[in-house]
């Protein structure tokens, strides 16, 4: 009896979908990597280019078709498909259009791969998370958004260079609405241990004053603008990231990330926003409940009413 190997399904080769691809592939994170896209020429194309380097990677099919029978029996399905962000745009610009598209798109990877981990990788993140969800009837725990995973990494690295450590001893997350509302949880932040409001440089000073918290939010929130005005688009650390996510899902890490997910949020109803949250081998596995204070608090309320509101623009709630 053959072994069950793992198979990932990446919808869409543009930027995003190839890079992660790629970084899953250097990462080992399946056995086969199947890439679909409508662009024929584009997808068999990628696909080739990423498996003639498969020597130096570990070892992985690599397929590439226009036909979505080529995602059938995938254990993950990533979606990375959707309108392309233009210089300028706020994500939540890019909803109506996104939303009929995965209208269209969910529906036959459903039918030939029911009972996978879909992950969706696509802006704005939240509504559309929440619009697939609900047209597809798919359980929660297994349908999720890429989240402030991104926006995560983007801050800790930030503080990272702030403190002069390594990136990995900073524990901080971003939360809310992936866009122009999500909201840095401070209070909970820490570094190898030591809340982070005390962490102290070489001069004995504390580093993290009030006027570089907000100047590390604004710079996390605005970088998605920078990288797209200065090369188009942004993929590298998306794609990292979004393999990072696949990663906790096949390996079953239970590992602690803040995806989009649908909650019924205090105030407000049903909405797909990014708290903290287990992701393992079945999906979000159970929510974190980090503290917060006033301030965060207040501004998770707005988030959330923010992600509303734009969901009941476009007819997704």
């Amino acid at each position: 009896m053959d072994a069950k190997t793992s198979k990932v399904s990446i919808v869409g080769a543009g930027a995003v979908g190839s890079t992660l691809a790629y970084a899953g592939l250097m990462r080992g994170f399946a056995r086969t990597v199947a890439l679909y896209d409508i662009n024929t020429a584009k997808v068999e194309a990628e696909a080739l280019d990423l498996a003639q380097g498969i020597q130096f990677m570990p070892e992985a099919t690599v397929l590439g078709s226009s036909d979505v029978g080529v995602c059938e029996d995938s254990d993950v399905v990533v979606v990375t498909a959707g309108a392309k962000q233009q210089p300028g745009q706020s994500r939540m610009d890019l909803a109506g259009a996104t939303i009929s598209l995965m209208d269209k798109v969910i529906p036959p990877l459903i039918k030939v791969a029911p009972n996978a981990i879909y992950i969706l990788v696509t802006n704005p993140v939240d509504v559309v998370t929440y619009a697939a969800i609900k047209k597809s009837g798919m359980d929660p725990a297994q349908m999720f958004g890429s989240g402030t995973v991104l926006d995560s990494s983007r801050l800790r690295h930030e503080i990272a260079m702030e403190c002069d450590v390594a990136v990995g001893n900073v524990h901080a997350y971003i939360a809310g609405e992936h866009g122009d509302t999500e909201v840095a949880l401070w209070s909970s932040a820490s570094i190898g241990g030591l809340p982070l409001n005390e962490w102290k440089g070489r001069d004995g000073k504390v580093v993290m004053t009030q006027e570089a918290r907000e100047r590390i939010h604004h710079d996390v929130m605005r970088s998605a603008y920078t990288i797209i005005e200065g090369k188009g688009a942004t993929n590298y650390a998306i794609g990292a990231a979004g393999a990072r996510i696949v990663e906790a899902v096949l390996g079953d890490q239970r590992r602690v990330l803040p995806v989009s997910t649908l909650i019924d949020y205090p105030g407000v109803g049903e909405i797909c926003m990014s708290l903290p949250a287990v992701v393992g081998r079945h999906g979000i596995e159970h929510q974190v409940d980090v503290p917060v204070d006033e301030a965060e608090r207040a501004a998770l309320d707005a988030s959330a009413r923010s992600i509303r509101d734009t969901a009941e623009k476009f007819g997704a709630a």
